[in-house]
């Protein structure tokens, strides 16, 4: 395993992180909290140190989960945790999105219930989950500095979702010199994470990018084949079938990437995410310890080469010779895709 560091700050993570929204929810599968936390402690013994949770998974339990996996480990692990959805005063319907709340008064407190969870004096990234643009107000972000200042976090960051989008969000955190922004990216989705690789260089800014879903929902990897029946809950039913029909397709222009007993299409996925030296640590989502095994050996695994890498850039330049509508359009933006167009993103 690599490890590289977050943004500005003197946060190290692993480049290939672990999403603990795959424990304390059912969303993937349900699992016993000994299953769980068994995961927790493997990845770290395959050298995944970048543990990325939030508050409102399973209501608090996934940080509990980590809290309990690493009580006497703390200093081996880098721990995030996201903020700003209030489950606290609101029910949740199936894996409908609850009310957001970014008062500062509110986030404080909100900090304060992570810590008590994860049985921790100190959060090594914070970052408020999907707050808008004008939601990142001067007094939201005096909070922050005062709870840097506190010692009661090490780095700031912005998780974006769960639609795919966010730019105005993303902009405004760069701009604002957050450490980390959060962002569904992969080879089959990435105006996104191209548009904030421009943002970026043009700032001259440090803010490192954290790109979860590498493995698109399933498809890079093949968990997800013609054959796969979603069982009732599973989180990546919202995904559309023309979704899956067009992606089987191009999965198939990308075969080139796969070196038999070198590099697996699952790895290549996360590696080609490593090229980008904004990047710090990739998150896919872990099912099994046989996904820990393969995927954490990422940082091993030949890297693209530039000839491999220019044609992945073609084949997206040219939707990967498919014309069919993957039925995605109105799920590609908090603002029904107004930010896409405006930055003269066609997709």
């Amino acid at each position: 395993m690599h490890y590289r560091t977050l943004g500005d700050s003197e946060v190290e993570v692993s480049e290939v992180g672990f999403g603990a929204w795959t424990v304390g929810t059912d969303w993937w599968g349900d699992r016993t909290d000994e299953d769980a936390i068994g995961m927790l402690e493997h990845a770290l013994e395959q050298g995944i140190t970048y543990f990325d949770t939030g508050d409102v998974y399973g209501h608090g339990r996934s940080e509990e989960l980590v809290g309990e996996a690493f009580a006497d480990r703390r200093e081996e692990v880098t721990i995030a945790t996201k903020v700003g959805y209030d489950f606290y005063n609101n029910p949740q319907a199936g894996h409908g999105e609850l009310p957001k709340e970014m008062d500062p008064d509110y986030l404080r407190d909100a900090v304060e219930k992570s810590l008590d969870r994860l049985d921790t004096d100190y959060i090594d990234v914070l970052q408020l989950h999907n707050a808008d643009a004008e939601e990142l107000t001067p007094e939201v972000l005096d909070v922050l500095d005062e709870l840097e200042d506190e010692g009661r976090i090490r780095a700031r960051g912005l998780a974006l979702g769960p639609s795919i989008g966010w730019l105005a969000e993303g902009d405004t955190a760069i701009a604002e010199g957050f450490d980390a922004v959060q962002l569904v990216w992969n080879l089959l989705e990435q105006e996104v994470g191209n548009h904030f690789l421009e943002t970026i260089e043009e700032l001259d800014a440090e803010t490192s990018l954290i790109p979860r879903v590498p493995h698109s929902s399933g498809l890079l990897n093949e968990q997800v084949t013609p054959e796969t029946e979603l069982g009732e809950g599973d989180h990546r039913g919202f995904r559309p079938d023309a979704w899956y029909e067009t992606g089987w397709e191009k999965l198939e222009t990308l075969r080139f990437l796969e070196r038999e007993g070198e590099r697996t299409m699952g790895q290549a996925s996360i590696k080609w995410l490593l090229a980008h030296d904004a990047v710090a640590s990739v998150t896919p989502t872990f099912r099994t310890t046989a996904d820990i095994d393969e995927w954490a050996d990422t940082s091993e695994v030949p890297p693209l080469s530039e000839g491999e890498l220019d044609r992945i850039a073609e084949l997206y330049a040219t939707n990967f010779g498919i014309e069919r509508d993957d039925g995605m359009d109105s799920l590609r933006s908090s603002v029904d895709g107004t930010d896409l167009r405006e930055a003269g993103i066609d997709k």
